[in-house]
């Protein structure tokens, strides 16, 4: 049965409500250009449905490289949710929602890759993990402050991480 999140109605409110030019592509095939690298760490994380197997304690740290036309590619090393060690090797854009300020940006991220980590009798708590190796899709919305970076983001149906990182 699935549960109702009151939140996750206004997140999906924010997520619908950028404009059209803000997910518009650029030209294919993303630059060669490296123009920030983001590291970042885990903060926080919540299981939609708690379950006593369940660790919060993800020890994240990922590195990503980021171009100027907000492509980026990118590794995270954490725990899983069953305190298994887990890599997911990823690609995806940035896409900018609003400017508060000169140096404060709130923008969208959405990444794709693989996920490697989950296994033996954990190996069918995530989808299409046949092979040990799945591939995850991952959004997140985020706000950007001169050089720090925190994110939500959200893991399917399972729960919801915030991260924080700095910029260089």
């Amino acid at each position: 049965m699935l549960r109702y999140f009151p939140w996750m109605g206004g997140i999906a409110g924010l997520w619908l409500s950028a404009s059209a030019s803000a997910f518009s592509m650029p030209d294919w095939p993303p630059t060669l250009e490296l123009d920030h690298t983001l590291v970042q760490t885990s903060l926080l994380t919540r299981h939609f449905e708690p379950d006593p197997e369940h660790t919060n304690q993800q020890h994240l740290l990922s590195l990503e490289l980021h171009n100027p036309d907000r492509w980026l590619a990118g590794a995270a090393w954490f725990k899983n949710s069953f305190d298994q060690p887990t890599w997911y090797f990823y690609a995806g854009r940035e896409f900018p929602l609003w400017q508060f300020a000169d140096e404060v940006n709130v923008r969208a991220k959405l990444t794709g890759g693989l996920l490697r980590g989950y296994k033996d009798e954990y190996r069918d708590k995530i989808p299409l993990n046949h092979l040990e190796i799945a591939p995850a899709l991952l959004p997140s919305i985020g706000i950007q402050w001169r050089h720090f970076e925190s994110d939500l983001i959200i893991f399917g149906t399972a729960g919801m991480m915030v991260t924080a990182g700095v910029r260089f």
